[in-house]
């Protein structure tokens, strides 16, 4: 059986917004991350949820006042323990840097600091992790090139 090419998509060629629906277990917490730190737009809100735009996708957050913290578990990955699951925005690099620098300036806890991986080599990014106040664990990769994401 033949591979398919990393980079086709069976969603047709051009790019489509997601929609991911997380818990939280506050939603004031919540907005302070998404939009005071991150600076994420907000759409339609109720009473127990909010809609978050991340670069373009629709981040919906539904209150659990019950929730436990989430399963901190990782996958080593380059030497850093990468926190599984996560999601992640994929972003050009000069706008990778300053949301990196601004978000460290309003000093962020990094689960991961903003490095490159792959220097050099074929798929090079930069990434940083962070976690929302409830522990969902989110990934931002920036790219010179973007016809690179799915280089091996």
């Amino acid at each position: 059986m033949q591979q398919p090419d990393p980079s086709a998509s069976p969603f047709g060629e051009s790019l489509s917004p997601f929609h991911l629906a997380l818990r939280v277990h506050d939603l004031e917490l919540s907005r302070e991350f998404y939009v005071g730190l991150l600076g994420c737009g907000v759409g339609r809100t109720a009473a127990r949820w909010i809609d978050y735009n991340v670069g373009g996708h629709q981040i919906t957050v539904h209150l659990d006042e019950e929730m436990a913290v989430p399963d901190e578990a990782a996958n080593a990955v380059d030497g850093d323990q990468v926190p599984v699951p996560h999601f992640g925005v994929v972003m050009d690099i000069e706008d990778w840097k300053a949301l990196g620098e601004r978000v460290g300036a309003q000093d962020a806890q990094f689960v991961i600091a903003p490095r490159i991986r792959f220097a050099g080599q074929p798929g090079e990014q930069g990434t940083f992790f962070l976690r929302d106040p409830s522990g969902n664990a989110l990934e931002f990769k920036g790219f010179r090139d973007r016809s690179q994401l799915f280089a091996t």
